[in-house]
């Protein structure tokens, strides 16, 4: 059922594997060690044609300077925030509760609707790109934050349902039988009782969904339009000249746009693990 540990194989199959995973490591790598390079080139290398060697000087203050000072990099990273933290935290209260209902409550209807849940993830987004877009100019919330933070809060609750749901099924239901039988209400039971020992997941879920977020592409090209709305990754693209592909500050704007989510996964790295093993093992 489990994969055989790697010091329990023959040794051809540990010699193999002690070669092929530093190169799997070096190939993954790569192409974020040269978005790196690119992004302290100068504009002579990048006309020269010079995208692999070592770089003929090294530019790091004056690029990232150069994003900061003339590109409108800062307001693409508030819009990021402005979209991305009201989805967070729209999305996982919003599944947090639906998790409960879903998970707690026995009803005729809970298969049914879990699996309307579920199945809205299997659903190709690219397809609802013409209805959403229609939809948006129809509420008058196309090309806002706002708008762009509620159709991810509405996409995203399906997915954090599942993963709330299943959270809440793998707990003691002794516990929320014991606060009943004192009479606790179903509020309070939800507040003091399921709230604390979620704790994990939500950290966990917040992580992936500001991940998710942070980094969509299809969605904040769809629905905005400009530096006043568009997100860090709708925008990088504006950071080249009108003529000339500006591809140094590109990249350092690529490796700016990366060091929130990258942030955010160090410093909840704990409770993130936590969350992802936690009901692993008994």
């Amino acid at each position: 059922m489990f994969p055989t540990p790697i010091e329990k194989t023959s040794t051809a199959s540990q010699t193999f594997y002690k070669i092929a995973l530093p190169i799997a490591l070096i190939v993954w790598l790569l192409p974020l060690l040269a978005v790196a390079l690119t992004s302290i080139r100068s504009a002579g290398d990048i006309t020269a044609g010079n995208y692999w060697g070592w770089p003929t000087s090294f530019n790091l203050l004056e690029n990232y300077t150069a994003i900061f000072e003339n590109t409108p990099i800062g307001k693409y990273i508030l819009n990021s925030f402005k979209v991305t933290i009201p989805t967070v935290i729209g999305a996982v209260a919003l599944s947090c509760m639906t998790g409960f209902a879903l998970g707690v409550y026995r009803f005729k209807s809970n298969l049914p609707v879990f699996f309307m849940f579920v199945a809205g993830n299997f659903v190709p987004f690219q397809i609802l790109m013409v209805p959403v877009r229609d939809l948006s100019l129809n509420l008058g919330i196309y090309n806002t934050t706002m708008g762009l933070a509620l159709f991810h809060i509405a996409f995203q609750t399906g997915f954090c349902t599942l993963f709330m749901r299943n959270f809440i099924k793998a707990m003691p239901y002794a516990l929320i039988e014991a606060a009943r039988v004192e009479g606790v209400s179903e509020i309070k039971i939800f507040w003091y009782v399921v709230m604390p020992l979620m704790k994990p997941a939500i950290a966990a879920l917040s992580v992936l969904i500001f991940t998710f977020i942070w980094n969509d592409y299809f969605w904040a090209t769809v629905l905005t339009q400009g530096a006043d709305t568009q997100p860090i990754t709708a925008g990088l693209y504006s950071l080249n000249g009108q003529w000339v592909a500006a591809w140094h500050l590109v990249s350092a704007g690529s490796i700016v746009a990366a060091m929130p989510p990258v942030l955010m996964f160090f410093l909840m790295q704990k409770h993130f693990i936590a969350g992802l093993t936690l009901g692993a093992v008994k």
